[in-house]
């Protein structure tokens, strides 16, 4: 590197966080009344959609009727009645200034995809003349072709097979998404193969809240609830995410090639002081959140809580629950809008599991419940001998759940970017266990024992076979160590990625819950030719109590003696992405997803050899650029140092001041010779493996032998960037990165 070269990096670096500093605070354009005055949210709160209530108030009485048959009875829809919810849709999205329409879809890249269409037909005239009007058809609304021969198929159809259809999900709002230059109508889609197979992340997961709410109806028809119709399964995803200036993000390479930091010496002052969770907002990250929530309450979207994180430029959004198949679609939203509306703020929303080493991770725990059609809780303890009795049930049904399909359920949630994440100290480890709180472990002990519980200030009364107790709604603590916690009415599924599509984990949950709740009828109706109900529901939850006790756990899940008492207990461990996407070849373990019909076996291999392939093609991409980061950024800043070094101790002339800047050159020597060595080695393993064709060997050496080999490489270029001048170094530091807010 040259002289001049050194002191444009130094520049570059220098500049960008100045613009950091001195970036102005985004003022938000809101909807405002005729005095000027900003609206209240319930005001513009889904102004961009058109769901049901749009559809009931525009559409004609038998058309909306047929429409609610087609949700609730899963009746085909006639054409007229298509035609007719077109027909309103289209004059709603003119009439706001929508140009083009989409089929909004979610293959199975992780991401959404869209094709859009215009609004606009040609009608010819008598003389010839061609005329331009808008029209949307029904069938353009239920049904689109977008090319699948692109889309991951994981071996499903071949490339030459292009035909993929996209079918309008009515129970999913539609959205106008708007941008400075034009409006777009999105249509919520399932994404589906020639021969009907599901080439999306959408589809298993209708199929799983279908079948856990036909399992669970007939479950709650046995335990009392005989007039039960329908169970919903409700999710709350909570969003956590970094935002990065983006003078700094177009600095480093690494960020825009993998969405994280590849290299960088931790920071000084990183998050040890514990001051930034809960801490006071920067006007700048307030005004970005400002406007996300504007945008999002206009797309529908209940956003309720903002907050720091505990990391230094980390942050969280949650919502209020919703119906799971619409919360889904939500946060796939909430993702695009965040990235989004950071841009206009000039900075870079991070989405990756780990974009900084030394500081926390970011995860997206994922609130999951059910509730029947009277819109009861099925997971609220309740102030009644039934509620309780059903409440008591409904959890051994999760339990079992959880202990039978623990391994199936790593596997959801597994990814390169959740490798970094899973096990470190802010997140749940790899091992897949639930946390109930003092109280209900009490509880189920005693239930376990056949013993009865007397009455105590906590509210329990005595556990006889009739009498069922009276559980106060908030009554544990919080364990965030936990990966799958109670948390009063509801379960927190805390190891879900940070940029995870929620419907992956959640269509595994739900049907591992739909089978729970097959077995728990089973079993229950066996016990019902024997007891009375409410004896028969106590004794099954005594039995699965007793059958599920390895699985619960409520202490330190971040400490190494929880490692040796889950291998005890016979718990799986599965600590890579390789490792657990070895459970997707097992038919044992996957088979409540085929008899559940959420997925099948056609469809499961296919996940698994998409998984391999994204595996192996991320990982590739990140050794790439951290091969290329070290090759024409940091070793020519090294030699550069050493070059410095070299000619200032030919300049000394002091002995004792020579020979102690003698010492610092063999040590900055010596950290240079390990970065050349351990670039070398990663350069050469990476070429071997590039050099085989079957991808589930290239996972495995990337696991056991390139990564170590990648990590061992950052260690040596941290280090030097602690050794090297400041203003020879040309990335932009953590430093830089994650505290210039602070001064903004």
């Amino acid at each position: 590197m040259s002289e001049s070269s050194s002191h444009a990096a130094s520049a570059q670096r220098s500049m960008a966080f100045q613009a950091a500093v001195n970036a102005p605070v985004r003022k938000i354009d809101k909807v405002k009344d005729a005095s000027g005055k900003d609206l209240p949210i319930s005001e513009y709160f889904g102004s961009l959609t058109f769901g049901l209530a749009q559809m009931r108030e525009k559409l004609p009485k038998d058309a909306y009727n047929n429409l609610i048959k087609t949700l609730d009875q899963g009746k085909k829809l006639p054409k007229e009645t298509a035609d007719s919810i077109a027909s309103a849709i289209k004059e709603w999205s003119v009439a706001k200034g929508v140009t083009h329409f989409c089929h909004w879809f979610q293959p199975m890249t992780g991401l959404t995809a869209e094709k859009h269409d215009a609004f606009i037909s040609i009608q010819h005239t008598n003389h010839s003349e061609l005329r331009v009007m808008e029209t949307f058809s029904g069938s353009q609304l239920i049904q689109g072709e977008p090319d699948a021969s692109s889309f991951p198929s994981g071996g499903m159809r071949s490339t030459f097979e292009a035909r993929g259809y996209t079918a309008w999900d009515p129970s999913s709002p539609l959205f106008i998404i708007e941008e400075e230059n034009g409006k777009t109508l999105c249509i919520p889609t399932v994404f589906f193969g020639y021969h009907g197979q599901a080439l999306d992340n959408k589809t298993p997961l209708l199929r799983s809240i279908g079948v856990l709410s036909t399992e669970a109806v007939h479950f709650l028809k046995l335990v009392g609830d005989v007039d039960a119709k329908k169970v919903q399964t409700t999710l709350g995803a909570e969003q956590e995410y970094f935002l990065v200036d983006k003078n700094f993000a177009a600095l480093r390479p690494d960020l825009l090639m993998t969405g994280r930091t590849l290299l960088g010496a931790s920071s000084a002052r990183g998050q040890q002081l514990e001051d930034h969770y809960f801490g006071s907002i920067p006007s700048r990250i307030k005004s970005f959140m400002q406007e996300s929530e504007f945008e999002l309450y206009r797309l529908g979207i209940p956003v309720k809580t903002r907050h720091n994180e505990v990391a230094p430029s980390q942050f969280e959004l949650a919502p209020i629950f919703e119906d799971m198949n619409i919360a889904s679609d939500h946060n796939l939203l909430t993702m695009e809008v965040l990235k989004r509306v950071a841009l206009k703020h000039g900075m870079v929303c991070l989405l990756h599991e780990k974009p900084f080493a030394g500081v926390n991770g970011s995860g997206k725990h994922n609130n999951w419940s059910m509730a029947n059609d009277k819109g009861e809780n099925l997971l609220e303890p309740g102030h009644t001998p039934h509620q309780n009795l059903r409440f008591l049930a409904c959890l051994a049904v999760v339990l079992r759940a959880v202990y039978k399909n623990a391994s199936a359920m790593r596997a959801a949630i597994a990814s390169p970017g959740n490798d970094h994440r899973l096990g470190a100290n802010e997140a749940p480890p790899a091992i897949i266990s639930v946390f109930l709180g003092s109280l209900l472990e009490n509880i189920l002990n005693t239930i376990e024992a056949g013993k009865v519980l007397k009455a105590t200030e906590e509210q329990i009364i005595d556990l006889g076979v009739s009498q069922i107790p009276n559980i106060s709604k908030d009554y544990t603590d919080r364990n965030r160590t936990s990966p799958f916690a109670f948390t009063g009415n509801k379960f927190e599924f805390r190891a879900v990625g940070s940029s995870q599509n929620v419907a992956v984990p959640m269509s595994f949950l739900n049907a591992a819950v739909a089978a729970s709740f097959q077995e728990c009828a089973e079993q229950l109706k066996d016990l019902l030719k024997k007891k009375k109900r409410d004896e028969a529901v106590m004794e099954l939850i005594r039995q699965v109590v007793k059958e599920t006790k390895s699985i619960r756990f409520s202490g330190n899940g971040y400490s190494e003696e929880w490692k040796v008492e889950a291998k005890k207990r016979g718990l799986p461990i599965l600590n890579t992405t390789p490792d657990a996407l070895e459970v997707l070849k097992d038919k044992k373990a996957t088979q409540f997803l085929i008899d559940m019909k959420v997925l099948s076996k056609e469809e499961i291999e296919s996940r698994y050899h998409i998984a391999v392939e994204r595996y192996v093609k991320t990982l590739d991409i990140e050794h790439s650029s951290i091969l290329e980061l070290t090759s024409t950024y940091i070793i020519p800043a090294l030699e550069k140092q050493m070059n410095l070094l070299g000619r200032s101790h030919d300049a000394m002339t002091l002995p004792a001041l020579k020979k102690s800047h003698k010492s610092r050159m063999t040590e900055f020597e010596e950290v240079f010779s390990d970065v050349l060595a351990r670039y070398e080695s990663l350069k050469a393993k990476v070429e071997k493996s590039r050099k085989g064709h079957d991808e589930n060997k290239r996972m495995w050496d990337i696991v056991e032998d390139l990564q170590p080999a990648s990590f061992k490489l950052r260690e040596s270029v941290d280090a030097a960037e602690l050794l090297v001048a400041d203003e020879l170094w040309p990335l932009p530091k953590y430093r830089e990165m994650l505290l210039a807010h602070n001064l903004a």
